[in-house]
């Protein structure tokens, strides 16, 4: 592909970000390990407020930008809070409050649930993005364009 100079709305992007809460700790961040993300501007992946932040950017160009809840992962929703016999977990996946759970769905795919609370018999799961609810600020360095 040849590499253009600002990115558009079809473009594929590799940049380096981090995300950091409210209270300035980072929640996640590429360069941690020097790995860049790789994605192309309308594929589902960004939100399309963090798509709208980085259009128009540059090659080399840095860029912090702050997104509300609903701009970011959105705000946690109570249907995707759920209540697990204490018996579905075993001694390789012990139901302790703050572990992160991968949970098979009935299409076979996993997805990630953290244990919230454990009361008797009863585990209460949180399939909510952990950065739901969060104003975050991202701080983005464009690699490449294309």
């Amino acid at each position: 592909m040849t590499e253009v100079s600002s990115i558009t709305a079809s473009s594929e992007v590799l940049m380096h970000f981090s995300i950091n809460l409210a209270d300035g700790s980072a929640a996640e961040s590429t360069r941690v390990n020097n790995r860049p993300a790789k994605f192309v501007m309308g594929d589902g992946s960004l939100t399309e407020n963090f798509e709208k932040c980085l259009l128009g950017l540059n090659v080399n160009q840095k860029k912090k930008f702050e997104l509300a809840p609903e701009d970011g992962f959105g705000m946690p929703n109570p249907d995707n809070i759920h209540y697990v016999d204490r018996s579905k977990f075993s001694h390789d996946t012990p139901a302790e409050i703050g572990a992160i759970i991968a949970f098979t769905q009935p299409n076979g795919a996993e997805l990630p649930g953290i244990v919230r609370a454990v009361d008797g018999d009863s585990v209460t799961v949180d399939f909510n993005h952990p950065l739901a609810g969060q104003t975050l600020t991202f701080d983005v360095e464009i690699l490449e364009i294309n």
